[in-house]
């Protein structure tokens, strides 16, 4: 493939019989994509963070209007959108792209950077949506020319970054086939990643993103002067030996061969330099590969901030928060998906995860429901690495929008119900 229209997308390695062309394909990509750009350019000036997604939302459902697409809005909480295009399978495909942005404030220089201040796309969001709104044409236009082999349910999905708005959108029907269109049987989702070179794929099958919970542990004491600690409970004291304590569940309790991470990343008391304090509040996250070692994780930090405390002469209220689950592919998934991205893409351009990320990932609540596989798309240019994620500076790569809009295409297209 040469030429400037089709630069920067991989050769395709074969065109299976039965389903449009690689060339037809990119094509259609390649007419969609100073539209596509624009359309991430403008999501990332107008960032917007968990449920409050309004303007994101408006945005969304515009471009599927105007591209035929079938939908439901007010999904999650109002937010959310739930896409549909009919195919000849009895059961859909689905496709799943998070909508929000993070709390932070830019500072990456560039010209279309967030205009609200305290608040950007430092996650890549923006690129996600955008590759969804432009499969979303494309299956569209596929369509008009023939029916689709599968049903595709598009999930256009708010607050990923702590909110659980995947979890909102599977109670509000979002798989079931009862907002619109056929029943999920299988889901896809996407991240792109720093660190993977632009225009490379790569999955593993099982635990692929680590649980995610918070916790927050109480600290009373009997407040003194600094000069006659005697009189008090020193619960600055207690709280250091729970932070310390907290640490070494990971040395000794869990196996070497296992993940976990406990970060207490919190410590707040006192007010004045000269007083013990009454009480002292500590908070962390806690994060593991195995439901197992999540079960063990909260019942020993607990245990431990308790224990430690009364040896200290407080006592400790701690409240375990559960989040994502482990996101967890499976595994005739990740060899579907891997199949159908070798095909499209070239072995070379797949490349093997090695190892999960101890991140959380609220995919996790569609895994628990359907087969799923969520997969990484690399963002790095080989001279210009990309900031990493939840970095101030970062700024998706447009040049990746493509290969991923490509992937979410082909996928929707060749994942074969009885393959």
């Amino acid at each position: 493939m040469t030429g400037a229209k089709h630069a920067g997308l991989p050769v395709c390695a074969v065109d299976r019989a039965g389903y449009p062309a690689c060339m037809q394909i990119r094509t259609l990509i390649a007419d969609e994509l100073n539209a596509l750009k624009a359309f991430r350019r403008d999501l990332h000036q107008h960032p917007e963070i968990c449920y409050e997604e309004v303007r994101t939302a408006s945005q969304i459902r515009a471009a599927l209007t105007d591209a035929g697409v079938s939908f439901v809005s007010g999904l999650a909480g109002g937010t959310g959108t739930l896409a549909y295009i009919d195919g000849a399978a009895p059961r859909a495909v689905a496709l799943r792209t998070d909508i929000d942005a993070l709390a932070i404030h830019e500072v990456s220089g560039k010209p279309w950077s967030s205009k609200i201040p305290s608040r950007m796309h430092a996650c890549g969001h923006d690129g996600h949506t955008t590759i969804m709104i432009g499969a979303a044409r494309v299956l569209a236009k596929l369509a008009a020319s023939g029916t689709l082999p599968n049903p595709v349910t598009m999930l256009f999905q708010p607050a990923e970054e702590g909110g659980a708005g995947g979890k909102r959108m599977v109670e509000d029907g979002a798989l079931d086939g009862s907002k619109i269109g056929k029943p999920v049987r299988r889901i896809y989702g996407l991240h792109g990643w720093p660190g993977l070179p632009r225009g490379t794929l790569s999955t593993k099958k099982g635990a692929l993103f680590a649980s995610s919970d918070r916790f927050e542990i109480n600290v009373t004491g009997y407040a003194a002067h600094a000069a006659w600690p005697h009189h008090g409970r020193d619960p600055v004291l207690a709280a250091s030996a729970i932070v310390v304590a907290l640490g070494q569940i990971l040395s000794r309790e869990i196996d070497p061969l296992d993940a976990a991470v406990v970060s207490t990343t919190m410590i707040h008391g006192g007010t004045a330099s000269n007083q013990i304090p009454d009480r002292v509040e500590l908070a962390g996250t806690a994060r593991a590969l195995r439901h197992s070692t999540q079960d063990l994780l909260e019942h020993r930090i607990t245990e431990i901030a308790q224990s430690i405390a009364r040896a200290h002469r407080c006592e400790a209220q701690t409240v375990y928060l559960r989040g994502y689950p482990v996101t967890h592919n499976e595994d005739a998934s990740v060899d579907a998906f891997e199949r159908i991205a070798r095909a499209s893409f070239g072995t070379s351009r797949v490349v093997p995860m090695e190892v999960p990320v101890m991140g959380g990932e609220d995919f996790a609540f569609y895994a628990q429901k359907v087969p799923s596989c969520f997969y990484l798309l690399g963002l790095d240019e080989p001279e210009a690495p990309s900031a990493k994620l939840h970095h101030p500076t970062f700024d998706f790569n447009d040049d990746a929008i493509p290969v991923g809009v490509e992937a979410m295409v082909r996928l929707a297209l060749e994942d074969a119900e009885n393959a």
